[in-house]
């Protein structure tokens, strides 16, 4: 059996690799040869098809949910029920939505959000919505995490805002949802919005609404996410706690009728259903309650399941139903913390002290995982093993038992509930102090750049090998194995080579600048509302990603927030770079230089000239630090947001400098930019753009893509394209984009 769920599990996971999803003539043929293989008993080549036909089926099926283009960006009435517990403050709420009615076909299920809103929503209200929605999409670079994955897992077809002032229908009826709104509701009310309280609706009913990013952060860099949210081991902590009491009260009663293991067995199970729905289902949580199943099942009919066999039955049971869920990152983390676990404990022939299989099995977790944290977020905490082996202990035996026992008394007997509740104050607020105390370690999190496939696979057997049994020969040599993990090859670019990238910051601009030995940044994307910025959202991640740690110079064109934005994110973690700037008030607790027209500097063979500006001019945009890049016959034209007063000035005063095979196109494409007589001096033989999909702007300007397109100069959009690499040389250049190489079936295409 595990052979055949591993041959199923491959199947699967061969079909997420696809950048199209295979047409269904060719699943009528493969359904087919699945008929001959169960008539000939391959069973390992017959789960290996069933698992690739049953994962593109489903995929299919996901992909004919996403709303219609021409349903894109415009008024659309929806009445539907808030399906999840919705993440609200003054500015914004954002919530999930399954269509009840809808004046148009849409997908079953939609994410909304709602700026400045003036209700408070609750999970399981309906609600009618005036909305505009677009299809699933995101910004898309190296280093950052995959929404538009995350939203098919979820089976969200698209995504939008309320337009317009919501009509609330009816309360919510009785479901887990509304239970798990109700508790998360009682205890604000009751002990405040603390982070405290926070913590403990996230450990009740997984309401992470309140945990800010600075939490998350902390939590990350420390290693303890996992005990954050609702996940197996407090379920199987739980259960395991109802069933010992069961089974002591069950077998003081003398209700022999019926054995107290099968009892306590049942009594667990449910305890288990009930938490796991209390935390919205998630992934972990779902292993549990199947793996605590069959031992129920197995209780029940007097058969015996290894743990493997728990272990394997559960993947396919997940994966059946739901195959897409192998594109979680929760899956591979949950999943291989307890084959980790499984392979540490199982058939070892002596049994450690508790204390000993405590610590063993932190450091196996810990380090066993520390692969995959690396692949998925280019870091793992150094510290998480100390960490965790106080944490754990504290989370898990002490908080969730009494956060649990906290929630019934908040109705029956409030005064033990206030009770409770100041212990667990107490222990929390020691948990963050400690936390915090924790991160502030120098090296606490140890930063490296992907590691490409084979590495990871390579230190995956160094893990296995390095925690075998004793007798398994040469054991030291699984570090060895790990070496091109942490020494990574990274490609290395030549004296008069540079790597130039238009990120994919939405409606925005951000260019990251790569030298032999040098590293600029021009422009750093915008901030919201909510405390994030594209400087900490993707900038930081993409630099991650490539191994960079120091950053040389950074240019602020000018002052507006979708090209300042992210600057004090970058630069609280690059302090020591140069900063160039046509707006200094924007960065005054830094040393900031004004860019001026005649700064160059050369690096690595390279040239780099500010052409602009030279005088100060009415509007800020025209004021944006204008900046070529050069090597032999190439060059590159960063504008920022110049306008044509400025395009006019650099045409008069410097029309030589101008010429450059690639343009970032000025203003993002606007109609006050790229007048003919710039385009005619600069030359393009390419132009790319850096806008938001479906902006309120309209950029790029139908008319500027016709002049872009007279000059013979296609336009690259990340809006479309995503994240756009150049690879200058002084002979040639060579231009990427990241979704047309590395975009997946479920991403968003253009059309």
């Amino acid at each position: 059996m595990i052979v055949r769920a591993l041959a199923f599990v491959c199947g699967d996971l061969l079909l997420q690799q696809f950048s199209q999803l295979p047409p269904y003539s060719a699943l009528l043929i493969l359904s087919i040869f699945v008929a001959i293989m169960a008539r000939l008993r391959c069973t390992v080549l017959l789960f290996f098809c069933l698992g690739f036909l049953f994962a593109s089926v489903f995929a299919h099926h996901l992909l004919n949910q996403r709303l219609s283009l021409d349903l894109e960006n415009i008024p659309l009435i929806v009445r539907g029920e808030i399906s999840n517990l919705p993440q609200q403050n003054s500015h914004r709420a954002s919530f999930e939505l399954t269509v009840k009615k809808s004046t148009q076909k849409l997908p079953e299920k939609i994410k909304l959000t709602w700026y400045e809103p003036t209700a408070v929503l609750h999970a399981g209200e309906i609600w009618q919505f005036s909305v505009k929605l677009k299809r699933p999409h995101a910004n898309f670079n190296l280093g950052g995490m995959d929404y538009e994955r995350w939203l098919f897992t979820q089976n969200i077809g698209a995504t939008g805002t309320v337009a317009k002032e919501p009509i609330f229908i009816e309360p919510a009826s009785f479901s887990f949802n509304a239970l798990r709104q109700t508790i998360s509701d009682k205890l604000t009310q009751l002990y405040d919005d603390s982070i405290n309280t926070a913590l403990l609706r996230a450990l009740t009913v997984g309401d992470d609404n309140g945990l800010t990013r600075q939490n998350w952060q902390t939590f990350q860099k420390t290693g303890v996410t996992h005990l954050i949210m609702i996940s197996g081991s407090h379920i199987a902590l739980v259960a395991g706690l109802v069933y010992f009491l069961t089974l002591k009260l069950w077998t003081y009663l003398g209700i022999l009728k019926i054995s107290p293991p099968k009892v306590a067995v049942l009594a667990s199970l449910l305890t288990a259903i009930f938490y796991a729905s209390l935390a919205g289902y998630v992934i972990p949580t779902k292993r549990a309650v199947i793996m605590l199943g069959l031992v129920a099942l197995a209780s029940f009919y007097q058969r015996q399941f290894s743990p493997l066999q728990s272990f394997t039955l559960a993947v396919l049971g997940i994966l059946i139903f739901n195959p897409m869920m192998l594109l979680s990152i929760g899956f591979w983390l949950s999943f291989l913390a307890v084959a980790l676990i499984l392979f540490r404990v199982a058939g070892r022939l002596k049994s450690p002290s508790n204390w000993q299989n405590a610590v063993d099995i932190q450091l196996t977790v810990s380090l066993g995982l520390s692969p995959l944290l690396l692949f998925f977020f280019n870091q793992t905490s150094l510290i998480s093993p100390l960490v965790n082996f106080i944490a754990v202990p504290i989370v898990e035996i002490v908080v969730v038992p009494l956060a649990l026992l906290q929630i019934p008394l908040m109705w029956l007997f409030p005064y033990l509930a206030d009770k409770i509740f100041s212990v667990l104050n107490f222990i929390l607020h020691g948990f963050m102090y400690g936390l915090e105390l924790a991160e502030k370690f120098s090296h606490a999190v140890f930063d490296l750049p992907q590691p490409s496939i084979f590495a990871l696979l390579l230190s995956s057997f160094g893990i296995v090998w390095l925690f075998a049994p004793r007798g398994i020969p040469a054991r030291f040599l699984g570090v060895i194995l790990n070496l091109p993990l942490l020494l990574p090859l990274l490609p290395a670019l030549e004296k008069g080579e540079a790597i130039v990238t238009v990120l994919d910051v939405g409606q925005g601009l951000a260019i990251s600048v790569q030298t032999q030995n040098h590293q600029l940044l021009y422009d750093t994307g915008a901030r919201f509302q909510n405390g994030g910025d594209m400087g900490k959202n993707v900038i930081l991640p993409f630099f991650r990603y490539l191994g960079i740690q120091n950053l040389d110079t950074l240019i602020i064109s000018h002052g507006d927030n979708d090209h300042s934005g992210g600057a004090y994110s970058i630069l609280s973690e690059m302090d020591n770079a140069q900063i160039l700037t046509s707006a200094p008030e924007k960065l005054i607790p830094y040393q900031t230089k004004r860019c001026e027209s005649g700064q160059n500097w050369q690096w690595d063979n390279m040239n780099f000239e500010m052409l602009s500006p030279a005088k100060t001019f009415e509007k800020s945009n025209d004021n944006s630090c204008v900046l070529k890049i050069e090597t032999g016959k190439n060059a590159i034209l960063l504008t920022g947001d110049i306008e044509a007063v400025t395009e006019n000035w650099l045409v008069e005063n410097m029309p030589k400098k101008l010429q450059a095979k690639v343009l970032v196109a000025p203003h993002h494409g606007s109609k006050t930019s790229s007048t003919l007589d710039f385009l005619d001096f600069v030359k393009p033989e390419i132009v790319l753009i850096s806008a938001g999909y479906q902006n309120q702007f309209h950029h790029p300007n139908k008319e500027v893509l016709a002049r872009y397109q007279a000059f013979h100069a296609p336009a690259l959009n990340t809006a479309n394209d995503g994240a756009l690499t150049v690879r200058l040389k002084p002979d040639d250049f060579k231009i990427e984009s990241l979704r047309a190489v590395t975009g997946k079936y479920w991403n968003f295409r253009s059309f």
